[in-house]
């Protein structure tokens, strides 16, 4: 089931350094939510603090708040790796495990979670998890293929899959289509509007139009300047954000890249 997310006064640090300062933000469940941006303004790295990916960098932590539905994401007692099998991530490139076959790519997270799972429940969760990428019809003769044997396209689509088959209820998408071509970039997006259905889903793109096309919402994140920590400047429905924001920071942004 999709859960909403909540930030309240999220600051970011590496260090000393402060990355991202003062979010808050509300990502509604069954939607998708673009973050856009500057290269540099913070939007990869607020986007790492919703499943605390970003600890996994050395000297990195934050104040403030991240609430999944109930959950305090950030809670003493909470356990990061529970909260990234309820939050999923997939990068900018795709990272199938090379040595393994589709098969093995797709179920190993759920052999983590379950380590008695049992050869016929696995085979569900792999078909439904291929389905669910829109990977199945062309993949089912060769699952014992090495996942590496995919196309660029293809192996996002198996990332997916991977994410989704330990069924999490928010996908966090950093520039997935910026590795791949046209078609392949269609194919994601096609996916990312049938994901919705299930799934809360937030994406990081430099792309204006796949923002437009496939995002439910938008939030835009600037920086002061060099050094200066990245802001979310405004976040709304993003037909008004690329048509008629309230910003003018928003407007001259959204008017230089499509200009």
């Amino acid at each position: 089931m999709a859960k909403r997310i909540d930030v309240s006064d999220l600051n970011v640090y590496y260090g000393d350094f402060k990355a991202v300062e003062d979010v808050t933000m509300t990502v509604e469940p069954r939607s998708v939510t673009a973050f856009i941006g500057s290269s540099g303004c913070g939007k990869s790295t607020f986007l790492r603090t919703l499943n605390r990916m970003h600890e996994v960098t050395p000297g990195a932590r934050v104040q403030g708040k991240v609430m999944l539905d109930n959950l305090d994401v950030y809670g003493p007692s909470v356990d990061p790796v529970a909260v990234r099998r309820e939050i999923g991530m997939v990068f900018q490139r795709a990272n199938p495990f090379p040595t393994m076959s589709i098969y093995d790519n797709v179920i190993a997270g759920a052999k983590l979670n379950n380590q008695r799972l049992s050869k016929s429940r696995a085979d569900e969760i792999v078909e439904r998890s291929l389905r669910d990428a829109n990977l199945w019809e062309e993949v089912k003769d060769r699952l014992n293929k090495p996942g590496a044997g995919l196309s660029g396209g293809q192996q996002q689509r198996l990332c997916i899959a991977r994410a989704t088959a330990v069924e999490p209820t928010v996908l966090l998408m950093d520039e997935p289509c910026s590795a791949l071509d046209p078609i392949s970039t269609l194919a994601i997006e096609d996916l990312i509007a049938k994901l919705k259905e299930n799934y809360t889903i937030v994406i990081v793109t430099h792309n204006m139009q796949q923002a437009a096309r496939v995002s439910d919402r938008t939030a835009f994140f600037n920086l002061a300047g060099t050094g200066q920590p990245g802001r979310l400047i405004e976040m709304g429905d993003t037909n008004k954000i690329f048509t008629k924001p309230d910003k003018k920071e928003t407007e001259n942004y959204i008017t230089g890249r499509f200009g």
